[in-house]
């Protein structure tokens, strides 16, 4: 499927988003509810699983989320054991980087223990030093982290994450020179991971084959490395997926 093949959306548009987070964000604030996970908590959890089976914990690795919303996936590394400051998510939506920052002033999540002293308390790691900004990412060079050794190139993350993100772009109008902004997106994502990093993608209006047609070629210099099985239907004679999750990696 080409990004002109899918009709635009209001959830292709930043005022949709701006709504959403606006209002989750109030709800948050009242009530505690952290708002909607998008894919739902399986995503999470088979995105997470893929990084413990491929990324090591140690060294820490550099991990960025494009289109973070408010957080559940990078929550949900930090307590698999991954480095809260070593970690950022970035979102075009004020308000979705605003409830992001709340709901991780809450969180505190246990280290794994090093050893088998079973008396010995968990050190609890603190959310709330995951970096969150504000980034269009299709214009906007992702800030480098605190503390984080740059050299000027933007090509530094070990790991960038894109859950449901590439398929809300799709879904925006094209410009006034007729282009999808989802076609300059692969490109972008190819400029920020490092040589030895990868990029972990779920989608739910792109096929595996679509995916890698449209990230694994040289304008983005990925390959692709592996995917995550998603249970499988049958219609009309024909099997698929309701949702595709893809990594690559970057020689």
């Amino acid at each position: 499927m080409s990004s002109t093949d899918l009709q635009p959306s209001k959830l292709g548009t930043k005022k949709h988003w701006d709504d959403v987070y606006s209002s989750e964000l109030a709800n948050f604030e009242e009530i505690g509810d952290e708002g909607e996970v998008w894919f739902g908590e399986d995503s999470v959890e088979k995105m997470v699983d893929w990084a413990l089976e491929n990324i090591p914990t140690d060294p820490q690795p550099l991990i960025l989320e494009v289109g973070a919303g408010n957080g559940n996936l990078l929550f949900a590394l930090c307590e698999a054991g991954y480095a809260p400051e070593k970690m950022c998510g970035i979102d075009y939506s004020a308000d979705a980087i605003r409830l992001a920052e709340a709901i991780a002033k809450t969180k505190t999540t246990a280290q794994p223990a090093e050893d088998d002293d079973e008396e010995s308390a968990p050190a609890l790691k603190n959310t709330d030093r995951i970096a969150f900004a504000v980034c269009d990412f299709l214009s906007d060079d992702v800030a480098p982290l605190e503390g984080v050794a740059a050299d000027g190139s933007v090509a530094v993350w070990d790991l960038v994450l894109d859950k449901g993100t590439f398929d809300a772009i799709a879904l925006a109008e094209k410009d006034d020179s007729g282009r999808a902004p989802a076609d300059g997106y692969p490109a972008r994502i190819g400029r920020v991971v490092k040589p030895g990093g990868y990029f972990l993608i779920t989608s739910c209006n792109f096929t595996e084959d679509e995916l890698k047609s449209k990230f694994a070629k040289q304008e983005t210099g990925l390959e692709y490395h592996s995917r995550v099985p998603w249970p499988t239907f049958s219609f009309g004679g024909k099997s698929g997926n309701v949702y595709s999750t893809v990594a690559f990696r970057k020689p």
